[in-house]
């Protein structure tokens, strides 16, 4: 694979980079991850034409615009972002070659085209023709085949950004020079995804431990390393939340560990009544400080955000899926194609 880091600043001189991005965040954590790779772009290339998502659309959906993107991006980076409206591929290279250099251009939501979803490969063939080089710096949709992630890189010189191949590395050290003990903490809706996760690393992992929602298939796992709950929060026959002492059980885990990787909360936090147990799990994990801790996902990131303990994690993942893809042995579309 070959990194933007490692490229040389004369192969950037005055070309046209376009920048997969993903702009699908309750807030711009995701957006504050490019900056670094938009910064080392602005000082050489001639434009920067990104391309990202909102959603999942049917077709155009307004309330799924990047308009507020272009805006926030702009303040983030203190330079002026031209927000392109249309797939109109001929007028918008003419609007990038009569651009002074250094004009960074920002694409309508990828998603309100078929052909982006389908990886197809004109629409991708399309895309490309608006620029000279293509840097993918979104491994938070990496596992999905679209065509701004896959197809894409068919037809340009590729490039893994600044944060793609920061996630890469760390994610890879988690795995592979990790600290023992290694704890991995798994939560949310995602259970074929923890099944996978559990059944690759099991070498690996000291012990999971896992809340979220839960079934059968779960909890008929019969493994020394899975720590299930031993008490819930159910409400109409569905579990809600980890019970007191399931967190406390997790927390005497997290305290011991030397690695920890988290993904997912353990309760349905959209409801304040349930957030005790991540809330539990997210103190003890920034209590840690003797371990390595890598968190991913995107209500995770927000709740630590919102507890204001993003800071004292060693690496935030941008990705959610994408970081259970990757954990789990599976090969990622996007990364496979650069």
């Amino acid at each position: 694979m070959k990194y933007l880091s490692a490229l040389n600043p004369k192969d950037i001189q005055n070309k046209v980079c376009l920048v997969r991005l993903d702009f699908n965040t309750e807030d711009d954590w995701r957006m504050n991850a490019s900056v670094p790779t938009l910064k080392k772009l602005l000082n050489q290339a001639r434009a920067i034409v990104i391309l990202s998502h909102k959603g999942r659309p049917n077709g155009i959906e307004p309330k799924l615009s990047l308009r507020k993107e272009a805006k926030r991006l702009q303040q983030l980076l203190k330079k002026n972002v031209i927000f392109i409206t249309d797939f109109q591929f001929a007028n918008i290279r003419e609007r990038i070659q009569k651009g002074p250099k250094g004009t960074i251009f920002l694409l309508e939501n990828l998603r309100f085209q078929k052909g982006e979803g389908e990886n197809d490969p004109d629409f991708a063939k399309a895309l490309s023709g608006l620029g000279d080089i293509y840097i993918n710096d979104a491994f938070s949709v990496s596992h999905r085949a679209n065509a701004s992630v896959a197809a894409i890189t068919q037809f340009l010189p590729s490039y893994a950004g600044l944060a793609l191949e920061l996630e890469i590395k760390n994610l890879t050290k988690a795995m592979q020079q990790a600290k023992q003990p290694l704890i991995m903490v798994l939560g949310g809706a995602k259970i074929d995804k923890k099944l996978l996760i559990f059944k690759n690393l099991s070498g690996k992992v000291s012990f999971f431990l896992i809340g979220g929602l839960l079934n059968e298939q779960i909890l008929q796992q019969k493994d020394k390393k899975l720590i299930l709950p031993i008490d819930f929060i159910k409400e109409n026959g569905q579990i809600l939340d980890i019970g007191p002492k399931t967190a406390a059980l997790f927390a005497q885990y997290i305290k011991k560990a030397k690695t920890i990787i988290w993904n997912g909360p353990v309760g349905k936090i959209e409801e304040k009544q349930f957030t005790q147990g991540t809330h539990v799990i997210a103190r003890a994990i920034a209590e840690n400080t003797k371990a390595f801790r890598i968190v991913g996902g995107g209500e995770t990131v927000m709740f630590l955000k919102k507890l204001k303990l993003d800071k004292k994690i060693n690496f935030i993942s941008t990705g959610g899926g994408a970081m259970l893809d990757f954990l789990a042995g599976k090969e990622l579309p996007g990364i496979t194609a650069l």
